[in-house]
């Protein structure tokens, strides 16, 4: 490791308004420029870390991934969205504790970061090569030069491009016209249905539930036993006989109550 990587011992990092963490000053400030100078926080070293899982079976070299990244931990919360970072000796891969990365670019065309966005960028290749029947093969050149393209935009709206942009810009590339869902759970059956349909309010539902109208009479009958059917249509086919008849000392013109026939 170069005495220019070793001599940085402390950073202090704020949240910006993007919400991700910016270096604001550093132990060594000769050989290390700040203006723009970007952190990985703990969050962002763990989701990079999955997405590199899936490329170990494409070539992904860890040892690779290590030496390109200075790690620090929380020293002292400053306030204000600014914290002191203490530099340790410590695996992202393996470490429990949350670390923040520093990628080692001081050499930005040889260094360790150089090398890491290069080897990852073979790999997603590769990974993209494997999953895709492309008519003719994807290459690392295609690829720079569609991300340098979408970078380039950032620079021009002078706007500084975060290192974890950076990295998931090849972590998730895929070509145009092309989509990856294999790769993401499918919803099942149910919920994609239940989707598509319109929210009902639970009061709502509860009226609807009790208006007895909105039922019919063959969802009642389906619901009993077929004796206790036949004999519940043998009263009712009686009872209609009786309503028919009209009782004594009653006035014939008296409206018949209304048969129990189906709706």
């Amino acid at each position: 490791m170069s005495k220019s990587t070793t001599s940085l011992e402390w950073c202090i990092v704020r949240l910006g308004e993007d919400h991700n963490w910016w270096v604001e000053e550093v132990s060594d400030p000769v050989r290390w420029d700040v203006d723009s100078l970007s952190i990985i926080d703990p969050r962002q070293v763990a989701h990079l870390i999955d997405l590199v899982e899936s490329l170990r079976d494409h070539g992904f070299n860890q040892d690779i991934f290590e030496p390109a990244f200075i790690s620090f931990r929380i020293e002292k919360d400053l306030g204000q969205g600014r914290v002191r970072l203490k530099r340790v000796k410590e695996s992202f891969f393996e470490s429990d504790e949350k670390l923040f990365a520093l990628p080692d670019h001081l050499d930005e065309e040889n260094g360790p970061y150089a090398d890491l966005l290069d080897h990852l960028t073979r790999c997603r290749v590769k990974m993209l090569n494997d999953l895709f029947d492309f008519e003719s093969k994807l290459t690392i050149d295609e690829v720079e030069d569609q991300i340098r393209e979408d970078q380039n935009t950032n620079f021009i709206e002078g706007k500084a491009v975060h290192a974890f942009a950076e990295l998931t810009a090849i972590l998730d590339f895929v070509p145009e016209g092309w989509d990856t869902d294999e790769e993401r759970p499918e919803k099942s059956a149910e919920e994609v249905d239940d989707a598509d349909l319109p929210e009902i309010d639970k009061e709502e539902e509860e009226r609807l539930n009790k208006d007895q109208s909105l039922k019919w009479d063959e969802d009642d009958d389906e619901e009993k036993d077929p004796d206790e059917k036949a004999d519940k249509d043998d009263e009712d086919e009686k009872e209609d006989k009786d309503d028919d008849k009209p009782d004594a000392g009653e006035d014939e013109t008296k409206p018949r109550r209304r048969s129990r026939g189906k709706r």
